[in-house]
């Protein structure tokens, strides 16, 4: 008979500390509080009209966006926040509200080049002669073309007026890029394989048909179904034609008494991608016993699907105070043995609480991590990498076994750790709780 599949859940925990170290002061805003706010040097040209030199000040800005864990592909909004502006209104004449037009552009680095323009609202607060220009914001946004961490800094802008005359002061970075505000984690976009199968039964004698309707296939696509030794596919082969819908209903003969599953694929070769299955079927030999002979038979008994860690408690490296930055380290080793033969494969997940310190707290949106994955030579399942970037209160995937007509081993599961501490994060010892979940 078939080996059952079962899964399994397994829950671990890890502690990790981070310490932000050295000097004195105070945070103006919670630790882990995004984006951040910087401050940069700026050259801005008054209205002709106004007869005054060009004006070389400070701006204090920050960036926003409306999801820092994009796919690629998706469209990011991106907001550009003038907190404090290098210029000031340069005439004595005050000016009425809902005069000021504000536009610019946002710097992208990393893994994606480039920039976003960005407009404001025409509004604002009264501004009164030679007085400061209120606050400010822009909008717009952009599309995602590679995996990876996009970093955002504030670029020039310019502030256009509409009263009386039409003026402009335009003000440009002195030493481009600004300081990163914002960063945004892409990842791949993978398309999801849809593609199913169900057997007209579970077992039969050599030679048996198997009746195989699949369903979510390329309409009028050519589809394979081939039974499968293990990893192996057998000479057992048969092909059907998907209909409009992407359906089909199929007749495959099984003569190979080593048979333990059926699949389904749309191409020349079986492709995880392309194929469904395999769905689990049985010869069933009865073959009369010859005279004088003696049948032998045993059992391969299924096992478990269990985790286990090298320790529970991982220590960053220290960050100064005011300067922030990376705190690494490493997972501690984990590795799962999946002993349940059968079809089913497995996923190692994790979560992490924000971190908590003196006062304050960091977020958890703020640890990242890169998986990396062995896989114990002899092993009939392949371990595969999860995705390197954030890892989250909502989580991600450290690594992951497909599902395939047998499946099973050991495998051996490490983690580059990293935490991004904002760089006036109060000095002192901050911890949270990295949760792994096997399934």
């Amino acid at each position: 008979m078939a080996l059952p599949t079962r899964r399994r859940r397994w829950a671990s925990v890890l502690t990790v500390t981070a310490l932000a170290v050295a000097g004195g002061g105070a945070l103006a805003c919670p630790a882990g509080a995004t984006p951040q706010q910087v401050s940069f040097p700026t050259h801005c040209i008054p209205p002709a009209v106004a007869g005054i030199p060009p004006i070389d000040g400070t701006t204090t800005a920050k960036i926003t966006v409306d999801n820092a864990s994009p796919k690629v592909g998706d469209t990011v909004t991106v907001t550009y926040t003038v907190v404090t502006a290098a210029a000031s209104n340069p005439t004595d004449l005050a000016l009425p509200a809902d005069i000021m037009t504000p536009t610019g552009k946002v710097t992208l680095g990393g893994a994606q080049n480039g920039s976003v323009t960005v407009t404001g609202p025409k509004k604002n607060d009264p501004v009164p002669g030679k007085g400061a220009f209120p606050s400010f914001s822009m909008t717009g946004t952009f599309t995602v073309t590679s995996p990876g961490a996009v970093t955002l800094s504030p670029g020039d802008y310019n502030i256009h007026t509409s009263y009386i005359l039409e003026l402009d002061t335009p003000c440009t970075v002195t030493n481009p890029p600004a300081p990163v505000s914002e960063t945004v984690t892409a990842t791949d976009s993978t398309p999801v394989n849809n593609r199913a199968i169900t057997l007209g039964s579970a077992s039969g004698k050599p030679g048996d048909g198997v009746t195989v309707t699949g369903s979510n296939f390329t309409p009028g696509a050519s589809v394979t179904l081939a039974g499968r030794s293990g990893a192996t596919q057998s000479a057992d082969t048969a092909t059907v034609t998907a209909n409009a819908q992407g359906a089909f209903s199929g007749s495959l003969v099984v003569r190979d008494r080593t048979t333990t599953g059926v699949v389904a694929y749309e191409g020349g070769a079986w492709s995880a991608d392309k194929g469904a299955g395999p769905a689990a079927y049985t010869v069933v030999d009865d073959t009369p016993v010859p005279a004088n002979s003696q049948k032998l038979t045993t059992t391969v008994k299924a096992g478990t699907l269990s985790m286990s860690q090298a320790g529970d408690a991982v220590q960053l490296s220290a960050v100064d105070f005011g300067k922030g930055g990376a705190s690494a380290g490493a997972l501690r080793t984990v590795t799962v043995k999946d002993y349940r033969g059968g079809p089913a494969g497995w996923s190692l997940t994790g979560k992490v609480t924000d971190f908590t310190g003196p006062g304050a707290r960091i977020d958890a949106g703020k640890l990242s991590w890169t998986p990396a994955c062995t896989t114990k030579a002899g092993s009939p399942s392949t371990c595969r990498t999860g995705s390197a970037g954030t890892v989250g209160a909502s989580g991600a995937t450290l690594a992951s076994a497909p599902d395939g007509t047998l499946t099973g081993g050991e495998f051996t599961v490490d983690a580059g750790l990293s935490l991004d501490v904002p760089a006036f994060a109060p000095p002192g010892s901050y911890s949270g709780v990295l949760t792994l979940t096997l399934t």
